[in-house]
């Protein structure tokens, strides 16, 4: 499909939250908000705390893993959606930058690039309290046929 395939087709809206299929028990317990969610740019925040620990009292690095890839899964889907497609991940690379124990961070996906069979998103997860880098991920997704109505 080109771009002015693209550009007549009828544009779909974005999925909001309320139409989003539930998330399964994993992502529920894990208590993160999504607070903007668009093709260009997801926002969310989450508040750490002892049910994020491994036992050595920090936060567990596959909680970070999750928000990054969950971020831009759902950021990529919104992209993909006027398509009738969805993305999945392929590639998740993340890089623990500091550790911490509890409190609020803030997440920031943003897309490297747009293609029509893939995307790379970026994703910073930063200290509330003073801007700095706790987590950047990478995300390599795969745009995929959503489920046809019968």
């Amino acid at each position: 499909m080109t771009d002015s395939d693209r550009a007549q087709r009828p544009p779909q809206a974005v999925p909001t939250m309320a139409d989003l299929p539930p998330a399964g028990a994993w992502l529920q317990s894990l208590g993160m908000v999504l607070d903007e969610t668009s093709g260009n740019r997801v926002t969310a925040h989450l508040d750490l705390g002892p049910q994020h620990h491994t036992p050595w009292g920090v936060v567990h690095g596959g909680v970070y893993t999750t928000v990054i890839e969950s971020v831009a899964s759902v950021g990529a889907s919104a992209a993909a959606v006027e398509l009738g497609q969805f993305a999945v991940g392929v590639n998740n690379t993340t890089d623990f930058l500091r550790s911490m124990r509890e409190g609020r961070v803030d997440v920031v996906a943003e897309p490297v690039i747009q293609g029509r069979v893939q995307q790379l998103w970026q994703v910073t997860i930063t200290r509330h309290d003073d801007g700095k880098d706790i987590a950047q991920g990478r995300v390599r997704l795969q745009n995929v046929p959503l489920a046809q109505p019968e």
